[in-house]
């Protein structure tokens, strides 16, 4: 191992890309037929270059994420490079305008590209940079099965497993009506048998009245997790159907900083928790968050960007399962593998993530 270049600030690049989903998103949360990527190169004077992306779901947020991430750019500039500090910095600098939003946000993907460059400069794998080792992470596959109509579910369903030979998949619930949820299920299960785990998300769909009915009448379907019932940031609703569900309750990809975490953790809101590294703060975010559900024997998995969550998760205490989607894969050089339902932590230098630059100039916007 060489030793550790240290590497000073210089500048940073955004690019916004649009890239059309084989399968579109139907949920409550909308109907997304493209996903749009925020790519971000930090550069630095010593000539190595972080890599990063936010996924911010509207083609437009580029217009106000862009300037926020400049902005505190500009600020770093001919600093040495230094995450921790930098998180500091802003997060501090973010008490009067707050911890939530864009301002995470920006923050989370500077970070993030931070890490990949200090990780680059060592000759090391990002989880080994943080004290983990390369190797597999149990990985599901959350790439369709969504608000579909009921004749289609069967077939995808079949067609997720056999993507990487998954062993767990995700379904969307929340249909106008029980019946209907309750025959997605047995379609699906039907279709994939009862080896293969089977996770449920609601988008935060269902009101405290609905959720209570609706859970419990779900609740003998044999669900890995029942995941964000209701709105996210209402503990005190989930920590209540936490206790009285057998299912597993998970939420975790809306919280914004490891000081939210740390508040729904200690509100007993979840039993189960995935961060999502725009909204937890990026790498240091993430970590800090990983502590606490550690310490608190709290399993955690992953909300989107795998490529740089199964690096974390190999460094994380209470490691679960890794959210896989290849929504990102076009603009991704050389995207990781799926083998036997693990994703693959590639042994090479950073998070892994270089651009595909034929790709991204087509979907460019």
């Amino acid at each position: 191992m060489k030793s550790l270049e240290k590497l000073t600030f210089d500048s940073v690049t955004l690019r916004a890309v649009s890239i059309p989903m084989r399968r579109p998103i139907v949920a409550k949360v909308g109907t997304y037929t493209e996903w749009p990527f925020i790519l971000i190169d930090v550069r630095t004077k010593e000539g190595i270059v972080g890599r990063s992306y936010l996924e911010p779901y509207l083609k437009n947020a580029v217009r106000y994420i862009g300037p926020a991430i400049e902005d505190m750019a500009a600020a770093f500039k001919g600093r040495q490079l230094a995450p921790l500090d930098m998180y500091r910095d802003v997060i501090g600098s973010l008490h009067l305008l707050g911890r939530q939003g864009v301002s995470v946000i920006a923050a989370a993907g500077l970070d993030m590209a931070i890490w990949d460059a200090l990780s680059k400069a060592a000759g090391l794998p990002l989880c080994e940079m943080l004290g983990g080792t390369t190797g597999k992470i149990r990985t599901y596959n959350t790439n369709g099965l969504w608000l579909l109509p009921l004749d289609k579910l069967a077939a995808e369903a079949k067609e997720l497993v056999a993507e990487g030979n998954f062993s767990a998949i995700k379904i969307r619930l929340g249909r106008a009506k029980l019946a209907d949820d309750l025959k997605a299920l047995e379609l699906v299960r039907g279709a994939i048998g009862d080896d293969v785990q089977l996770m449920c998300d609601f988008n935060q769909g269902q009101t405290l009245q609905e959720a209570i009915w609706r859970m419990h009448a779900l609740d003998n379907q044999g669900l890995v997790w029942f995941e964000e019932p209701v709105v996210f940031d209402n503990y005190a609703q989930s920590a209540q159907l936490a206790r009285e569900l057998k299912t597993p309750v998970s939420i975790g990809e809306n919280i914004y900083g490891p000081r939210s975490f740390y508040d729904a953790v200690r509100a007993e809101a979840a039993d189960l928790y995935m961060p999502d590294l725009m909204r937890i703060g990026g790498v240091t975010g993430w970590m800090r968050a990983a502590a606490i559900a550690g310490a608190a024997g709290h399993p955690l998995s992953s909300h989107l960007y795998p490529e740089v969550s199964a690096h974390l998760l190999r460094a994380s205490e209470s490691a679960d399962w890794l959210e896989y989607r290849d929504w990102g894969n076009p603009i991704i050089a050389e995207p990781f593998q799926v083998v036997d339902g693990h994703a693959i932590v590639p042994d090479r230098p950073g998070n892994g993530i270089e651009w595909n630059e034929e790709a991204v100039a087509k979907y460019a916007y």
